[in-house]
């Protein structure tokens, strides 16, 4: 057990306020490591962008804790796959760093592209880790899915403002938040979906594409096919699940 694991759960636990109480020592803990990351991917300019990096990253814990409070889940602690998740979310705002800098991708690329990669591969360790350790919950499930997103996101604006490809990128990276805005209008969209293994494969195949295309020297022809490829995919996997919602409504 490492020095975090052993002060995460010396730390009391109260329902939704000690899970708060112990995700807040963690965004602490990341907090510094999220500025120091930021300055090394800019050393020239570093600063000021990671400064922005650091309350970004901020801002979004706090607003995860806030969530928490719409759970009645949290009654456990906020628990080893919560915290994996909330790395994730780090090392996302981290990588807003080459949104906020462009030349970023051109002079450090391939730490960005590694730390896309890592922050991928601990996409599965947190779903891992809740279901080993039965511990899953539903603001989990919905915390895991927003970092998603969100980091698809991200990915899909630092590569449009690098100039590396077009908008079409975009498809990449907002799809989801016009499937959510789409169930303001239509609220039949947000009922419940089943799990679905081949919607988890896609989410994967998204963010890998978007993680491979960060890499230089990928040739533009072949940057394009990709981007349709997965765009493809995405709109067959939301328009699959668009089809469930309107027959079961």
């Amino acid at each position: 057990m490492t020095a975090t694991s052993r002060l995460l759960t010396a730390l009391p636990v109260r329902g939704v306020v000690g899970a708060r109480r112990q995700a807040g020592v963690l965004i602490g803990l990341l907090a510094p490591l999220v500025f120091i990351g930021a300055v090394a991917l800019d050393p020239a300019h570093g600063v000021a962008a990671a400064a922005v990096a650091t309350v970004l990253f901020g801002a979004a814990g706090l607003v995860a804790l806030h969530a928490m409070g719409r759970y009645d889940s949290a009654h456990a602690g906020f628990g080893a796959a919560n915290s994996v998740t909330l790395i994730r979310l780090a090392l996302l705002c981290l990588l807003s760093v080459g949104l906020i800098r462009s030349e970023v991708l051109a002079t450090s690329g391939l730490l960005v592209f590694a730390i896309a990669v890592f922050a991928l591969s601990l996409d599965g360790l947190d779903g891992w880790l809740a279901r080993r350790l039965g511990t899953a919950t539903a603001f989990g499930a919905r915390f895991d899915m927003e970092v998603d997103a969100a980091l698809a996101c991200l990915l899909s604006l630092v590569l449009l403002v690098s100039g590396r490809v077009g908008p079409e990128i975009l498809l990449l990276g907002v799809i989801r938040y016009v499937f959510v805005a789409a169930g303001m209008i239509c609220p039949w969209l947000k009922a419940p979906l089943p799990e679905r293994f081949g919607r988890k494969l896609v989410c994967v195949v998204q963010i890998a594409t978007l993680c491979l295309l960060l890499l230089p020297g990928v040739p533009p022809l072949a940057a394009q096919g990709l981007v349709i490829g997965t765009a493809g995919l995405l709109l067959w996997s939301f328009g699959r699940d668009t089809l469930y919602l309107a027959r079961h409504r």
